[in-house]
């Protein structure tokens, strides 16, 4: 993030395409997404983390991987798009609060000419959210609830719209985005399911992994895509590659094999 209150700017390593050392900061100030929206839907971006031996959950939630680099890159790519996309089990197992909630992020985003509060938007067929999640009782925040329920969340201060498909039709929803919301890029943020509907729905463009340098074993759960039955692998093309502190920060392209 900008560093939050208190935390400096950690220097990463790029190893590739080039050597360098940059920020968070300077390592996403030339990704613009909105630029490279496919015809008919915004762009997508997965951004995960996950163990040295493809772990991505501990104890149920994947905070325990993360580190002051990845949370630094996190927050700075949330400053580079339209909007958030995340499941409703991460929604609620992480309590999600407003996404930008730092004035001087807002004024970043102000500043590449996106709104300063980016779009939230949680997949969640059976509306399994619960009102009381931080980022619905924000008045500045505004959502999009994607769900097969005909039911509406009561007591919600958040600006909260639904859109509605039984079942849950992603692609459709990603129109919808598009043409009544103007979102032309997507940050994804998991979970594991959620990032296996977009990637067998051929609505992926960019990864963007984050590697702990953690050997989880048992004591992990679950990997970056859960249930994703693909005919083909999908072929992921190296963009960049960074280092912090044994950590490593990857950027793909994602393209069918």
């Amino acid at each position: 993030m900008t560093p939050a209150r208190n935390e400096p700017a950690v220097t990463l390593r790029r190893l590739l395409p080039e050597p360098a050392e940059l920020t968070a900061d300077e390592a996403m100030n030339q990704w613009r997404p909105w630029e490279s929206a496919p015809p008919g839907r915004p762009s997508m971006a997965l951004n995960m983390v996950h163990t040295t031996d493809g772990r991505a959950v501990l104890q149920g939630k994947s905070g325990g991987l993360s580190s002051v680099a990845d949370r630094q890159l996190f927050h700075a790519m949330r400053t580079r798009v339209d909007a958030v996309m995340i499941g409703a089990g991460t929604a609620r197992v992480e309590r999600y609060g407003r996404i930008v909630p730092d004035p001087a992020r807002r004024e970043q985003r102000s500043a590449v000419g996106l709104q300063a509060d980016p779009l939230a938007v949680i997949v969640s067929g059976s509306l399994n959210v619960p009102s009381d999640l931080p980022l619905l009782q924000d008045p500045d925040s505004r959502v999009v609830i994607v769900t097969s329920s005909a039911s509406s969340l009561a007591d919600v201060r958040a600006e909260v719209e639904y859109l509605r498909f039984e079942p849950v039709d992603l692609p459709a929803a990603l129109s919808q985005l598009r043409d009544a919301h103007g979102v032309r890029s997507i940050l994804c943020e998991g979970g594991p399911r959620l990032n296996a509907s977009l990637l067998t729905g051929g609505l992926v463009d960019e990864l963007f992994l984050s590697t702990a340098p953690l050997l989880a074993g048992d004591a992990g759960e679950r990997s970056i895509v859960e249930g994703a039955h693909l005919r083909e692998p999908y072929r992921v093309a190296l963009r960049w590659l960074l280092e912090h502190e044994g950590a490593l920060f990857a950027r793909y392209g994602i393209g069918q094999q």
